[in-house]
């Protein structure tokens, strides 16, 4: 004869699942980013946005100091080939990818990650090149300045809003309209070194106003230092999986919320008909 469990062990047993269900999923995260531009119509387009969830060892550029290859290749001409390699290198853990193509102004794009241990790399680091330009961007300057994660793999961040007074000029590509990226019939490729330093200037792209972008529009920065320009957001995805996780736990609550019902009552094909007597 099989004693029917009491109604507290069947409860600690069903909290117990539960808490095993979320303690294992804690640090594994799947994460929706979702990237905006909230630049005026016929202003500022970005290229796409290469990010990295990491342990923040990477430090992609410094302000006030030459910009390195790594920047470079997102500033000039926004492949970030440089700048995912040497993240790669420098945090062989992270998780790194772009999203997006060219971001016209209004247009976002969204893209899932699937994150394996949010706890061990709890920052984000991201760049993107700003357009029409030869070498401005935005991007983090200290690689522990965003942390998203929380000890136990919890969102600390929801979002990420740029302001014009965000955006770097790389100092590293002299300014000429005829070799900027996004400008109707240029070459970006036929560059001029600058041997400038990395700052802060946005101001510097009113200089392209009244230039045909590649988008067919005619530019117009329209930029103070206050407008907002972009936005980073960030929300997690439950996993299929972790609701399969948590069943024996909802069942064994589920199990306890039944009436059992009056001697006799029973139905044949119930699982109470079959049941061990008490």
């Amino acid at each position: 004869m099989h004693e029917r469990l009491s109604l507290p062990f069947r409860l600690a047993a069903g909290a117990a699942a539960l808490a095993v269900s979320s303690a294992a999923s804690a640090a594994q995260v799947n994460l929706m980013v979702t990237i905006e531009n909230l630049a005026a119509a016929n202003s500022i387009a970005f290229a796409p946005l290469h990010v990295g969830f990491n342990n923040g060892s990477f430090d992609a550029f410094d302000s006030g100091s030459p910009a390195g290859p790594e920047i470079i290749s997102v500033a000039e001409l926004g492949g970030g080939a440089q700048w995912q390699a040497a993240f790669a290198a420098a945090d062989p853990t992270s998780t790194r990818a772009a999203i997006g193509g060219a971001l016209l102004p209004g247009a976002s794009s969204s893209k899932l990650f699937s994150l394996i241990d949010s706890t061990s790399n709890p920052f984000f680091t991201f760049a993107a090149m700003a357009l029409p330009s030869n070498d401005h961007f935005i991007g983090n300057d200290s690689p522990t300045q965003y942390q998203l994660f929380g000890a136990a793999g919890n969102l600390l961040i929801s979002s990420i809003v740029q302001t014009a007074g965000d955006i770097w000029d790389a100092g590293s590509e002299t300014f000429a309209s005829a070799a900027a990226a996004f400008v109707a019939g240029s070459d970006a490729t036929l560059r001029t070194a600058e041997g400038g330093n990395v700052g802060l200037n946005f101001a510097g792209l009113a200089a392209f106003n009244g230039v045909n972008t590649a988008a067919g529009y005619v530019f117009n920065s329209g930029l103070g230092a206050s407008s907002e320009v972009y936005r980073i957001s960030f929300a997690t995805v439950p996993e299929p999986e972790s609701l399969a996780l948590m069943l024996p736990g909802l069942l064994a609550i589920g199990w306890v919320g039944r009436r059992r019902p009056k001697p006799g009552a029973e139905r044949a094909d119930s699982p109470l008909a079959t049941a061990s007597p008490v």
